[in-house]
């Protein structure tokens, strides 16, 4: 599948606009930093850098056309995505509000290069790195997908290190990075999605066939909330009728009475 950039490319893209960066503080943890959930493009951009980091070491950090090429690659991506360099000078600029994201300029070169901080911002080690760059860049991946897929980006002595961790991002505190789903059907093993972009949707979350599920902190809260808003909206809008059919009623009999 092929998602195509919101914007048309056209012409010479100016370099992004960037306001002051925020500044790390203690305050400044992991909550805040994905606080709102990324967006699918932020998401994308930085799965690109951390793989290209590691596999093209040489040519990081990327420059603007270096980083758009990475993002829409066709190999190794799972949705494959069409970003011109409109669409990503913004989610440059909202990475590095976040302090996600780095823009250097080397010596000599008038050429901006980009560097994520993921790493650096949410002390993730390479394992943690690399499981969270498969699952940003492909998607939904079972444990045994990700011991394959991450071969080229850290050193697993097997599957075990892999579940160990997945184990790790699912019971980091003070939130999970990434989230247990259920067992497909005919499936033995259960699949992984990365939550930078915010809990997947509710229809995607179920009992697995042991019920061995890990929801994401708060999910649960959330939907709470999300339905009470919902009775409270009705409750309203039948008050609000109940009015109006009050009031139709008085005119009714009004009208009536002209004519007894």
């Amino acid at each position: 599948m092929t998602v195509a950039s919101p914007r048309a490319s056209g012409g010479a893209c100016p370099s992004p606009v960037e306001p002051p960066s925020f500044t790390r503080t203690n305050d400044l943890n992991a909550t805040a930093m994905l606080t709102p959930p990324l967006t699918d493009v932020e998401v994308r951009l930085l799965g690109s850098l951390i793989e290209k980091e590691v596999t093209t070491p040489d040519n990081y950090p990327l420059s603007l056309g270096a980083l758009g090429a990475a993002c829409n690659q066709s190999s190794n991506r799972d949705p494959v995505m069409q970003l011109d360099e409109e669409t990503l000078a913004p989610a440059i600029v909202a990475l590095r509000r976040r302090s996600l994201l780095r823009a250097i300029q080397p010596a000599g070169s008038r050429v901006t290069k980009y560097m994520h901080l993921l790493g650096e911002a949410l002390s993730l080690d390479a394992r943690e790195l690399a499981v969270l760059c498969v699952l940003t860049l492909r998607g939904q991946q079972t444990p045994g997908e990700l011991h394959a897929r991450t071969a080229r980006l850290a050193e697993f002595g097997g599957l075990a290190d892999v579940e160990a961790t997945l184990e790790s991002l699912i019971t980091r505190e003070p939130e999970p990075l990434v989230a247990r789903m259920p067992r497909r059907p005919g499936q033995k093993e259960l699949r992984y999605a990365h939550l930078l972009s915010g809990t997947p949707a509710a229809g995607d979350w179920g009992p697995g066939d042991d019920g061995d599920v890990a929801m994401p902190a708060g999910a649960g809260a959330a939907r709470t909330s999300a339905s009470d808003e919902r009775v409270t909206a009705l409750e309203q809008s039948v008050a609000e009728l109940r009015v109006e059919l009050a009031a139709l009623r008085t005119i009714f009999d009004e009208f009536r009475a002209q004519f007894q």
